[in-house]
């Protein structure tokens, strides 16, 4: 009798803890909202690129990776940007995370490197949201 008392009990423990951890998880799931910037530089001169921190609605998330789907299309838009300027062996790359305060630290430490730590071996300047803007990638499933 003691023993079936016990199993109940732990059965109980157990499918509370299962509960919690599945509405934490069901919490943590982002909600579309990505902060990124984008950073462009070029073998072939010293000239870097930052673009304003942004906030993008509707990107997605890769459940498991936790990656930023089609980032390779957001830094293509920067690379278009930049083959429109006639600029257009450019490197592009697309910064982002889930948190103003996440994405600001990413960008200080990247500028920080490009400025600081190069002791001025780079021309690095910035694009402004007027210049330049992510446009949302729409998701069809």
């Amino acid at each position: 009798m003691k023993i079936i008392k016990y199993l109940m009990v732990i059965c109980a423990l157990c499918a509370f803890t299962l509960v919690s951890i599945t509405d934490a998880q069901a919490k943590k799931k982002p909600d579309g909202k990505v902060y990124m910037f984008g950073f462009s530089a070029s073998f072939t001169d010293s000239l870097i690129y930052f673009t304003d921190i942004q906030v993008v609605d509707s990107a997605k998330i890769d459940p498991k990776t936790h990656f930023l789907q089609n980032r390779n299309i957001y830094a293509q838009q920067l690379q278009d940007y930049f083959s429109a300027n006639m600029q257009a062996n450019r490197v592009c790359i697309v910064m982002y995370a889930l948190s103003q305060s996440e994405a600001e630290k990413k960008y200080l430490k990247m500028r920080r490197i490009y400025t600081k730590e190069t002791n001025g071996r780079y021309d690095v300047r910035y694009l402004t949201l007027n210049e330049f803007r992510f446009n949302p990638i729409p998701t069809y499933f």
